[in-house]
């Protein structure tokens, strides 16, 4: 009787070694496959936030995107890029925005992190624009009074270039107000879109409509000038 056991346990054991055999190297597969999937999938998401915005109808424009020179370090380079635009300031903001993100051809010319998603875009009555951008742009930029003031001035030059309607922006980062971008740019402050309205108020002495005293100075090439940080 003991015997009869043993042999049906062993049969049992035998028939189970002999399935997993058969099922396991599918199941690896299958999950291989899922996991190829699902990251695909993740991938996909993002490019397609971070793709151009587009509606019917929306006429193709040479429009100017800055992104990081190849021939002078340090400072930025306009690109023509033929874009289909929106009328619509705020729309067209989103569009020049999240191809200025999808980055150059170039990948070392780049002025933002790859895995910046531009989350939410406003333009108020007054030509304040209000731009909502996820954690990577704090967390993914690599900290330096350099690199946080490309990034700044990257976004301001191409909205200045491409949506006359704005005059100045605030950044926000996943909806909330930052002190800095990584540590050094001021993110407390309004920077001027307008470079142009920005100096002449500010050669004048007159502050610009809305913007806090502490607004962002603007340089005499025009070029935004990053505050210190605080010590």
């Amino acid at each position: 009787m003991m015997q009869g056991w043993r042999l049906w346990l062993a049969a049992v054991l035998v028939v189970a070694v002999i399935a997993g055999a058969i099922y396991l190297p599918g199941l690896r597969r299958r999950m291989r496959e899922a996991a190829r999937i699902q990251q695909k999938s993740a991938e996909q998401a993002r490019q397609e936030l971070a793709a151009p915005i587009t509606t019917s109808g929306e006429a193709r424009v040479k429009a100017k995107l800055f992104w990081a020179s190849s021939e002078d370090h340090g400072t930025l380079a306009p690109v023509m890029v033929d874009l289909p635009l929106s009328n619509d300031p705020v729309l067209r903001a989103k569009q020049v925005l999240n191809t200025l993100l999808a980055g150059p051809v170039e990948a070392d010319l780049r002025t933002l992190p790859p895995d910046v998603v531009l989350l939410a875009f406003y333009v108020l009555p007054d030509g304040t624009a209000i731009g909502d951008f996820s954690e990577a742009l704090a967390t993914s930029l690599p900290s330096g009074i350099q690199s946080e003031q490309l990034a700044v001035d990257s976004i301001a030059r191409t909205l200045e270039a491409n949506v006359p309607q704005i005059q100045r922006l605030k950044i926000l980062i996943h909806g909330q107000e930052m002190e800095s971008l990584a540590g050094h740019v001021d993110l407390t402050v309004l920077f001027p879109v307008n470079s142009k309205a920005a100096l002449k108020a500010d050669l004048s002495g007159t502050a610009i409509t809305t913007a806090p005293a502490a607004l962002t100075p603007v340089t005499d090439n025009g070029k935004l000038a990053a505050r210190q940080p605080k010590m």
